[in-house]
């Protein structure tokens, strides 16, 4: 049963006949009459009394009416919400960031996407690392990923395409001001993020390159808190300039100090090969003017 042949018996009805209803719909009668019967035959019932030039249901036929009808009307009300997310009008937008990036460069990309596309819902999801980042996109569960590059893993099946860089800083108590080196750092009590986040594994790596070990005071999941800490004497932290800068204008105080030699990061936009969504695309478009339906492919990073 198809809804082709179910809108031949709604148009017979309404039209008052086969002839007619082939008219209305612009379709040879034979092709009509052939489809009716076919049905008729999967269903194991005639719909209709042919009486000559005139057609009447049979109490099959009638049965048949109204859930045809009420077929019908699901499917153009699947159709318009088909066609309203294809013209970005409604839908969703999946997407992952490590929590770093959800301030730069996530939010603002966020409201210039929602500013266009107002109908489309966005939900963003925060795992730690970019593994997570690049495993979430992989399997399907967010069409868009957020991550440092290069990624940490070898994933043919996924495209990247550089968007930008951060440059960790040093968030410390006033008055200190000015470059700090790693060495001076390395001296000092750390507040920080626990083992196997992005920010924790590249300030360890950052210190191990330049011969020194952290010294870690403070370990928190929570974010939020890591500049309050610092100006309540629990120690200094080094965060990505955009996140620094954010917490510690809100919270009125702190000092964002550069970090000698640099700590930089690049950041990238993840995407699984192949066809996006209609919001996808137009995110990534968004994001990357002038990007390819087709990105790059990302290097592994090397451990």
């Amino acid at each position: 049963m198809d809804l082709r042949s179910l809108g031949y018996v709604v148009a017979i009805v309404d039209e008052g006949g086969f002839g007619k209803a082939a008219d209305a719909l612009g379709v040879t009668q034979p092709s009509l009459s052939h489809a009716v019967k076919a049905l008729e035959n999967e269903l194991g019932a005639q719909l209709f009394h042919r009486l000559g030039r005139s057609v009447t249901l049979t109490a099959a036929g009638e049965a048949l009416l109204g859930p045809a009808r009420q077929a019908l009307r699901d499917a153009e009300v699947a159709r318009a919400a088909v066609t309203d997310v294809a013209g970005l009008r409604a839908g969703r937008l999946d997407l992952v960031c490590l929590p770093t990036l959800a301030v730069d460069p996530v939010a603002e990309l966020v409201g210039r996407f929602r500013t266009k596309h107002p109908g489309v819902q966005v939900h963003i999801v925060e795992p730690e690392d970019a593994d997570a980042v690049a495993e979430l996109v992989r399997v399907g569960a967010s069409e868009l990923g957020f991550a440092e590059l290069p990624l940490p893993l070898r994933l043919p099946d996924l495209d990247s395409v550089e968007l930008t860089s951060h440059q960790f800083v040093a968030v410390t108590r006033p008055p200190g001001d000015g470059p700090v080196g790693i060495a001076e750092l390395a001296t000092l009590p750390l507040i920080t993020t626990p083992p196997g986040t992005s920010t924790r594994r590249q300030v360890e790596e950052a210190f191990a390159a330049a011969g020194h070990t952290p010294t870690i005071a403070v370990e928190t999941d929570h974010r939020e808190a890591i500049v309050a800490m610092v100006l309540a004497g629990a120690g200094v932290a080094i965060l990505p300039e955009p996140v620094a800068r954010a917490r510690a204008t809100q919270l009125r105080g702190g000092v964002v100090r550069p970090i000698r030699p640099r700590i930089e990061r690049r950041i990238g936009l993840i995407r699984r090969r192949g066809p996006l969504s209609p919001a996808a695309q137009a995110f990534t478009a968004l994001a990357v003017p002038g990007t390819p339906t087709r990105p790059r492919r990302p290097r592994a990073r090397r451990r």
